[in-house]
């Protein structure tokens, strides 16, 4: 069994899941020009015990968003925006929002999946 989670810290303040435009677009507009951290975490049980867990961190930038750009966004990925913790994905136009990422693309996108495999590799689970 694997477990995974994001979430999403900008000076001090954790980030929820947007529950609807405004605060998706408040999100957007808070991180606006700003860097912040994600950090993902997966942990693997194998027969009831614990078996593997990793965290990592991730940094990126955003741009200097207009609230236009932002209206722009939202109405392009509609939906979308109130699935992921930041109300942004880096898949598609969602990349269009950042100056620079510090990190695992992973990561970013809420599991650490290279030190997944690695773990899978060594319990025979994967070929290596």
């Amino acid at each position: 069994m694997l477990g995974a989670d994001q979430v999403l810290e900008y000076e001090g303040w954790l980030f929820d899941k947007p529950v609807d435009r405004a605060s998706a677009r408040a999100q957007l507009l808070a991180l606006a020009g700003r860097r912040h951290r994600l950090i993902s975490a997966a942990v693997a049980m194998q027969d009831g015990e614990h078996a593997w867990q990793h965290t990592d961190t991730a940094r990126p930038t955003m741009l200097a968003l207009s609230p236009a750009f932002v209206e722009f966004y939202l109405d392009a990925v509609d939906q979308a925006a109130f699935a992921r913790v930041g109300s942004y994905q880096l898949e598609g136009l969602g990349i269009q929002l950042f100056r620079a990422i510090d990190g695992d693309f992973f990561t970013i996108m809420g599991l650490p999946l290279l030190p997944l495999l690695d773990f899978l590799r060594e319990r025979g689970i994967l070929a290596a």
